[in-house]
């Protein structure tokens, strides 16, 4: 019998969590306790479920699983989180890695690798998909390492992210605000500051970096 386990499932994709939900809960004394949509749907799930095991996106909306991770991390240190990627990019796994994640599986090896690595998870392991070892140690990270993944700062701070996002998914300014819990006129100062940080001249610009940067997906 496997240890009893609550896990939180986060991808915005129905099929994707279908798939999921019927894989993971095959497992003797494993429960799926809630299921998001987009990202901060999962922040707000994991914050008040508080499960063992979150099984994040990468690429959701309204809050991409890089800052999801780092959010759940910071309300809820004791939730381990999976994080699920088409991608293996260094610079990826470096930013979940920098995030807080536990473990990196890449979508083509989840039907034979995310049960072990849930698994390990919830025995307070690490787990990554052979393809991301490689990468995790180039970065020098290790299980509770105080260090940090070597790799330059991201030039946005997370909150210049969050606006970033919604912003290039098509939410106006209200909307952002709205949905970030801030006035319409913080986010008119955060869009200029991020305009002139990065050197960008128009909203187009501005979407072009945020694909690159894997903020947003096309």
């Amino acid at each position: 019998m496997s240890k009893e386990l609550r896990i939180l499932i986060a991808d915005d994709h129905d099929v994707v969590r279908a798939g999921l939900r019927t894989l993971l809960s095959s497992i003797e004394g494993w429960t799926i306790c809630g299921e998001a949509a987009d990202g901060r749907a999962a922040v707000a799930l994991a914050t008040s479920l508080k499960p063992d095991v979150a099984v994040i996106d990468i690429g959701m909306e309204q809050l991409n699983g890089i800052d999801a991770t780092h959010a759940i991390r910071k309300k809820c240190p004791e939730v381990a989180v999976l994080i699920l990627s088409l991608d293996e990019t260094d610079q990826l796994v470096c930013d979940a890695l920098a995030a807080g994640a536990h473990g990196y599986v890449i979508k083509a090896d989840a039907s034979r690798e995310i049960i072990r690595a849930v698994e390990v998870l919830g025995g307070g392991g690490s787990f990554f998909s052979s393809g991301v070892a490689a990468a995790v140690a180039r970065s020098g990270w290790a299980p509770q390492s105080p260090r940090s993944p070597k790799h330059p700062p991201s030039v946005l701070t997370r909150r210049e992210r969050e606006i970033v996002q919604l912003i290039c998914e098509g939410q106006n300014n209200k909307g952002a605000a709205g949905l970030l819990g801030i006035s319409v006129k913080t986010v008119e100062t955060h869009r200029a500051r991020i305009m002139s940080k990065l050197r960008l001249k128009s909203f187009a610009e501005l979407v072009h970096f945020a694909i690159r940067n894997r903020i947003v997906r096309v």
